[in-house]
């Protein structure tokens, strides 16, 4: 969650263009780097559009590496805060995988 006490178990590491015309979205791809003692070294990666003022945005995950090689499943992203002259943003994301 977005409490500052919640636990770190890795970082986020991606990139995101403008996708959309008419709606504030982005393409975005993004890697969960993990760092905690089960899954240290391991990734995740998603790919997908990101309309951002959605609620609840899916996007598939779609790959992995180490513990999380041939991962398949999905990620829900929730923002809890937003300014949109700074860019600054909590965004929480659930993700469900399945993995080998």
């Amino acid at each position: 969650g977005p409490e500052r006490n919640s636990t770190r178990v890795g970082r986020a590491q991606g990139m995101y263009a403008s996708a959309d015309f008419k709606e504030f979205s982005f393409m975005m791809v993004q890697n969960y780097v993990f760092d905690d003692e089960r899954f240290n070294g391991s990734s995740l990666s998603i790919l997908g559009r990101n309309p951002i003022l959605s609620a609840v945005r899916e996007f598939p995950v779609v790959g992995g590496s180490g513990v999380f090689r041939f991962a398949s499943g999905y990620a829900e992203a929730r923002t809890y805060f937003f300014n949109v002259t700074s860019g600054d943003a909590i965004v929480e994301y659930d993700v469900y995988v399945l993995h080998y």
